[in-house]
């Protein structure tokens, strides 16, 4: 059986949780970030990449004649096809706390980071109206973590032992970090985070990130030069109106550098 194929971004946390999940079952897989993954732009993408792909979205995975895309999805496929080293709850109680807590973070939780992406490394808000983002953002993502501190159990997510929660928390905790959002020192969400990198999966996907950031600086460029269109995906888009940034939309629109979800 050939191994699996990912179209993958380092920084993209629904990549990760992909990535970790392939690697705590010990799935063979290669990955491979696409030409122009992220830009939205068709003359730029891997023609890989965008077949059979029409959301044009990261992760996608290729098993075969098989594609399947969103990292939940994806997931729930791994579970299937792969059960040797389950990564749910056998429960029906546990498993929808973890699709809860993997829902939250997919929606609430990456809205308010990639929100910060929009201020800190995209600078479409300036001055005032920033300084009042960022408070905003911070507050939110304090309501977030206590809310998953409220879900953490002695040691995991999942319980006694690592499992799909765990997987679906880390890279937006992980992603908070450049922003300033993190947990704070000593709390139990912070010395989970610390715990779960010490893991090989996720030390691997650490690392990964590690290096991918630093080229995301440049996309602001791509997006001045009108190589780029940043998607607003549905959480996305509420959390820019519900936080201030209603003109940002505006602007974004009238220089036609921001995005939606297919069919557009």
């Amino acid at each position: 059986m050939a191994d699996l194929f990912l179209w993958d971004h380092p920084v993209s946390p629904f990549a990760q949780k992909v990535r970790i999940a392939l690697r705590e079952k010990n799935v063979p897989f290669t990955f491979e970030t696409p030409r122009g993954g992220g830009s939205g732009n068709l003359a730029l993408l891997d023609p890989d990449f965008v077949k059979d792909n029409h959301r044009l979205e990261i992760p996608t995975l290729v098993d075969g004649d098989v594609k399947v895309f969103d990292s939940t999805i994806i997931l729930e496929y791994l579970e299937d096809n792969y059960p040797d080293v389950p990564l749910r709850a056998a429960d029906a109680v546990g498993r929808a706390r973890a699709r809860m807590i993997e829902d939250v973070c997919d929606s609430q939780y990456e809205a308010v980071n990639w929100g910060m992406g929009e201020i800190e490394t995209f600078q479409r808000v300036q001055g005032e109206l920033a300084d009042a983002m960022r408070a905003t953002a911070k507050l939110q993502a304090k309501k977030i973590q206590a809310w998953l501190m409220e879900q953490l159990g002695t040691a995991w997510f999942s319980g006694d032992v690592f499992g799909y929660a765990d997987v679906c928390v880390w890279p937006f905790v992980n992603r908070s970090f450049s922003y300033g959002l993190e947990p704070e020192p000593g709390t139990t969400l912070r010395d989970w985070y610390e715990r779960a990198k010490r893991r090989p999966s996720v030390a691997s996907v650490f690392e990964e990130f590690s290096r991918g950031v630093g080229g995301v600086a440049a996309a602001r460029g791509a997006l001045e030069k009108g190589l780029l269109k940043r998607e607003y995906r549905d959480h996305r888009l509420e959390w820019m109106i519900k936080s201030g940034g209603i003109d940002v939309v505006k602007e974004g629109l009238d220089k036609d550098n921001i995005r939606f979800q297919w069919p557009s």
